[in-house]
């Protein structure tokens, strides 16, 4: 209902033909705060929440 999972719509959605991979070549991603990633948005939670009657 919130999320496109066709293929081609989470490219899109993510960005993934952006080439934002490299940075996570050293160090990962995982607790940086110096480079966004779109993966990590939170941008549907407060739908979510209202959805599930929270």
């Amino acid at each position: 209902k919130h999320f496109d999972l066709r293929p081609a719509a989470i490219i899109k959605h993510l960005d993934l033909c952006r080439p934002l991979f490299k940075k996570t070549a050293a160090y990962g991603h995982f607790g940086r705060t110096d480079i966004e990633f779109p993966w990590e948005r939170t941008d549907k939670a407060d739908i979510l929440r209202r959805e599930a009657g929270l």
